[in-house]
């Protein structure tokens, strides 16, 4: 493929397929992450329930990432609706609320810096882009006026203080 190429419906079909077949895999799996107890001790999927798939934390969010991207650019795609489930059953409030609180634990101010946050910022652009062409802005309230954390209802939220992201990701596109 050429830098001019066109990225056509199929090759994007091949990419989230791999996307796919690795974001709820949770083995082979390697962790990287200082321990503090006996307490975290435990499988990927309690540690970090949103991104525990894909070999790896970063792997797994940049696996998201492009689920979002490809589901965004092909929504006519076969592939979309699966996409939507996968990404709707990793991006619960719950399981945002569990990533923040291990990123905020003790010892772990530099989990996967800088490569790792960079995806998971990518991650919540990507949303806010989805977001912005399907509902406008997003905002909270009459006032109209932007605010960094939606918390409008019907929109499941996260904001993880490590990576300073947010982002919200409207029902009706995902679930």
């Amino acid at each position: 493929m050429s830098a001019s190429s066109d990225f056509d419906p199929a090759q994007a079909a091949r990419f989230a397929k791999l996307a796919l077949d690795c974001i709820h895999k949770e083995y082979p799996n390697k962790i990287a992450h200082s321990m503090n107890s006996d307490a975290d001790l435990k499988p990927p999927r309690q540690l970090t329930p949103a991104f525990y798939g894909c070999f790896d934390w970063h792997s797994s969010v940049h696996g998201h990432w492009m689920m979002v991207r490809l589901a965004r650019l092909f929504p006519q795609a076969p592939f979309t609706a699966e996409a939507r489930r996968a990404v709707a059953q990793s991006l619960t409030a719950a399981n945002i609320a569990q990533e923040a609180k291990y990123l905020s634990e003790p010892g772990r101010s530099s989990f996967e810096r800088p490569y790792g946050l960079a995806w998971l910022l990518q991650l919540a652009t990507e949303l806010r882009e989805w977001q912005a062409r399907a509902n406008g802005p997003p905002t909270s309230g009459p006032s109209n006026k932007p605010r960094s954390r939606v918390s409008r209802p019907g929109y499941r939220t996260s904001n993880i203080p490590s990576a300073r992201a947010s982002t919200a990701i409207p029902r009706s596109r995902w679930a």
